[in-house]
């Protein structure tokens, strides 16, 4: 959203606003667009030059320029290029059952998209919905205490609902922009997740340790006031993160697992593929041992 509201405002975007498989995969979350690039994953050394063609990034040539960059990204990218980053902040309930539901899309589109032995391609793996938006939020506030670049949290609902207000804020503090063009960007009507299910929705099949919820729900509260992270909060999230401690290992070192193991039935697949190619060329023509498995 923010990508399209900036380059609306004037900020030429890096980026593709529809990725090779966006009609296929992701069209339906998002018919606008993503602007996504390989820089979000961060502007440091793997993405800097771009390792396909060369190109080198400089901080002094980008400083207007807008790209998107997630939460693990930023946190990795070099402090020169980082400039002024907004961060859009989503109710923890919400952003659950947003992130399920792109995965289902994907998921979906994938597997119809798969042929002959692909198929029984397992689908990629993620970590706990719940546990991501506690981590990365979490990361977020802590790489902005650590490295102090201007920064500006927004609520996600705050730019649908109050998108005058909210968006003059915004553009007051970065001092550039056409905030009259990016106020008429705004699509509520765009809106793929709605709150009004409250605290009942059922998000997730994870109990949360004793006042974590409280914690989430409070920090968010604390984004759409445009309330300060002041220490007295800073100390609650900081519990917060320390009874969540276990959880985050235990589904860090999962997730690793499973990825892992999916990599290996990518490698068996493709390498049963390929001696199946061989076998239909040379059908008399013997294995050699480094053929075997």
């Amino acid at each position: 959203m923010w990508m399209q509201l900036l380059r609306a405002a004037g900020f030429p975007p890096i980026g593709n606003a529809f990725p090779r498989d966006w009609k296929t995969t992701l069209k339906d979350a998002n018919p606008s667009g993503f602007w996504e690039s390989e820089l979000r994953r961060g502007i440091y050394y793997k993405t800097n030059p771009d390792p396909k063609t060369g190109t080198y990034l400089f901080p002094e040539q980008t400083e207007r320029h807008a790209v998107k960059v997630f939460i693990p990204g930023l946190t990795k990218t070099d402090r020169a290029f980082i400039g002024k980053v907004i961060a859009t902040v989503r109710p923890w309930r919400e952003y659950v059952r947003s992130v399920d539901r792109l995965y289902a899309i994907e998921r979906d589109a994938r597997q119809a998209a798969l042929k002959g032995p692909d198929k029984a391609l397992a689908p990629p793996v993620f970590m706990n919905p719940v546990i991501e938006w506690w981590v990365e939020n979490f990361s977020l506030i802590s790489d902005i205490v650590t490295r102090r670049y201007p920064f500006f949290m927004v609520a996600y609902d705050s730019v649908l609902d109050c998108p005058e207000q909210t968006l003059r804020s915004v553009f007051e503090w970065l001092g550039d922009g056409d905030v009259e063009a990016a106020i008429k960007e705004v699509e509520p009507a765009l809106r793929t997740q709605d709150e009004e299910t409250g605290d009942e929705a059922k998000v997730s099949d994870v109990d949360l340790e004793v006042g974590v919820s409280e914690v989430f729900d409070a920090l968010y509260d604390r984004v759409v006031t445009q309330s300060s992270l002041d220490q007295p909060f800073v100390d609650r999230l900081n519990q917060a993160n320390e009874k969540l401690r276990e959880r985050i290992e235990e589904a860090a070192k999962d997730l690793l697992k499973r990825r892992l193991e999916r990599r290996r039935l990518i490698h068996e697949l493709r390498r049963g593929n390929e001696e199946l190619c061989a076998s239909e060329e040379n059908p008399d023509e013997p294995r050699t041992r480094s053929e075997l498995p």
